[in-house]
């Protein structure tokens, strides 16, 4: 039997370039893995930062080294090519195998035509990967792909879209304000206006985050009227559409979804950590948050909660995958919703494999099962 060739689609033009490269490396070990290394054929496509596709040994070097390509004019400026002695050899090493090795992924190294690929596994995070904008142009292609579709990726995305499903489908939530930055920045009379009426709706403290980013890139949680003004600014400068919540002393849990239109729910992980929240370093430094797994919770809490992700999935059309976020306020047993992220990270420190490690389906097959789910949505 021939096998799947897979187009794995990595970079990205966003904030979160290098977080989708460490996802690719992972995904790229899972398909050379023994499990799947005589059923895939990896085909990597890489998006330089200024967005020129790559295929070939530049999309290998990347996810050999580790590191995005740093663009100089019109030309990518290679990083040396890790060797026996270098730090990233030996991680290097684990990802993609060495030539004399490469007939497990036989047309690595190769440029390839789009119309060789038989699935594409976009593993590219934030805006202009996760939001629907590559959903559309794969679906165009009219070739099966990895995760939700246009319009579950866009709503997503997109925070102050996704909160209005939420709600739409009873889902409990924060007090939050949607903000534009013409609001911020426009008009200096309307300004003071809209920071008195944050404090007065909201109160203190509360998160400013930017509408369509991921990662917790641009968030800043504020305690003060000069750190509302100088965090709606700094969102403003990520995005046009700004959303501010309310905080709320709770513990940060997370389930994951697998599936298409008969999704199943993880076990639940809970989210510790030392620092003031959960902030982009503290996401992707090893050491600087605890994943528990499963979360100590009561059985009902853990169920309703998976029950509660199955409900989000549903109410924003995702399929495939995606890791949702609650908070759980222990004095009082209630759950509220807090985002749901339809390409989660899959990293080495990634909440969404470890939670599907800990329900029973390992890393390999977790991405084996994922590409059969994108045949079959589909032929469907």
């Amino acid at each position: 039997m021939a096998k799947l060739r897979v187009g794995l689609l990595f970079g990205g033009c966003s904030g979160e370039h290098e977080v989708s490269i460490s996802s690719a490396r992972a995904i790229a070990k899972a398909l050379s893995s023994d499990q799947n290394a005589n059923h895939y054929e990896l085909l990597p496509v890489y998006i330089q930062k200024d967005g020129v596709w790559q295929s070939g040994d530049v999309a290998v070097h990347v996810l050999e080294s580790g590191k995005a390509l740093q663009i100089t004019g019109s030309n990518p400026q290679y990083l040396p090519t890790p060797t026996a002695d270098s730090p990233s050899s030996s991680a290097s090493s684990e990802i993609l195998p060495s030539a004399a090795s490469a007939s497990k992924l036989s047309r690595v190294g190769e440029n390839i035509s789009w119309s060789e690929v038989d699935v594409w596994f976009p593993i590219l995070h934030g805006p202009n990967g996760e939001d629907g904008t590559i959903q559309g142009l794969l679906k165009l292609m009219q070739v099966p792909f990895v995760g939700s579709g246009v319009l579950g990726s866009a709503l997503g995305m997109d925070k102050i879209a996704m909160k209005m499903a939420f709600t739409q489908a009873g889902l409990p939530q924060v007090n939050y304000m949607a903000v534009n930055r013409s609001q911020i920045w426009s008009n200096p009379c309307v300004f003071p206006k809209l920071c008195d009426q944050i404090e007065e709706t909201l109160g203190y403290p509360c998160f400013v985050k930017p509408a369509n980013l991921g990662s917790s890139v641009g968030i800043a949680k504020v305690r003060s009227r000069p750190e509302l003004e100088a965090a709606l600014d700094n969102a403003a400068s990520y995005d046009r559409r700004i959303i501010v919540e309310a905080g709320v002393v709770a513990r940060e849990v997370e389930c994951a979804v697998l599936g298409n239109d008969q999704p199943k729910a993880s076990v639940v992980g809970e989210i510790t950590y030392k620092s003031d929240f959960y902030d982009y370093e503290t996401k992707y430094t090893e050491g600087q948050a605890d994943l528990l797994i499963p979360a100590s919770l009561p059985d009902t809490v853990a169920t309703k909660i998976q029950e509660m992700a199955l409900q989000a999935f549903a109410a924003v059309d995702a399929a495939g995958l995606a890791r949702v976020d609650f908070f759980y306020i222990e004095e009082t047993g209630e759950v509220l919703i807090n985002e749901i992220n339809t390409m989660p990270g899959f990293t080495a420190t990634s909440m969404y494999p470890q939670l599907w490690g800990a329900t029973g389906i390992p890393f390999p097959e977790l991405v084996n099962q994922l590409i059969q789910l994108a045949m079959e949505r589909q032929s469907s």
